[in-house]
């Protein structure tokens, strides 16, 4: 696999000054609140317009990453997840965690783990919990493709702006408890048919053609979609696919209490 040089020298100068390690369960990923009315709305560029030179090479490749992880990064993931389930339209959909809004908001000071995080340090978590799997070395095609994927997309975004359609939009609080037996209800009536009966997906031969949500291949426990306000906003927004934003708000955390009520890694 194709990887860039990092100066050892540089690595060893930094050593003494670094942040300190963080543990497994501090670092679940919160929910972005929708940025406020005031946001900045942003169109990413067309794909079409990728360069045609090695830094487009790798744009590429950090695409073929994000929507086909299982094939190109294999052994950093431990579930059937690509990054592209939750984020979707390949990473360039508004209000579901698009990449070019994530990008020009880091470093960012994240107080839940109290220290300054990097954009690939945000991959990490993505990689650790909701792919249940591994951050791969800095230096990995991997790395490096899903970073400059990124870049791509926030062409022309301003550099620590707020911008419309960041994360999730925000559910209010529900009249009503959320509710798993409610849930149950919805989850048969509108996500079954694409994710299967038991929260399994559904699999054209090895591969998920609809994610699992739920048990060994789905999110583990530490990510940011266990929580059931983050799936709640998610599912609202986005769900069911391509009719974003047609359950009510109760439909939406009954069926996310539901979904995270189940086990996973």
């Amino acid at each position: 696999m194709l990887r860039l040089a990092v100066g050892a020298a540089v690595s060893a100068g930094f050593a003494a000054n670094a942040q300190p390690q963080r543990s497994l369960d501090v670092v679940a990923p919160e929910p972005v609140s929708a940025p406020p009315a005031t946001a900045i709305k942003f169109t990413p560029p067309d794909e079409s317009t990728i360069p045609n030179s090695p830094l487009g090479d790798m744009i590429r490749f950090g695409r073929d990453v994000f929507v086909d992880t299982q094939r190109y990064a294999k052994p950093y993931v431990g579930n059937g997840l690509n990054c592209s389930n939750c984020h979707l339209d390949a990473g360039r959909q508004a209000n579901s965690a698009p990449l070019w809004a994530a990008y020009v908001a880091y470093p960012a000071y994240m107080a839940k783990n109290r220290r300054v995080d990097t954009f690939a340090q945000r991959l990490e978590l993505c990689f650790r919990f909701s792919m249940n799997g591994r951050m791969p070395p800095a230096d990995d095609a991997v790395v490096v493709g899903l970073v400059s994927y990124s870049y791509w997309l926030a062409t022309g975004a301003p550099v620590g702006a707020q911008l419309a359609g960041r994360g999730f939009p925000a559910l209010p609080d529900p009249a009503l408890a959320p509710d798993v037996k409610r849930g149950a209800d919805v989850y048969q009536v509108h996500c079954s048919a694409c994710h299967g009966a038991s929260g399994g997906g559904l699999k054209a031969g090895a591969t998920y053609t609809f994610p699992p949500l739920w048990g060994r291949d789905s999110y583990n426990a530490g990510a940011g979609m266990h929580r059931v306000p983050t799936a709640a906003a998610f599912i609202k927004a986005n769900m069911p696919l391509g009719q974003g934003g047609t359950l009510s708000d109760q439909q939406a955390w009954d069926v996310a209490a539901f979904m995270n009520s189940h086990p996973r890694p």
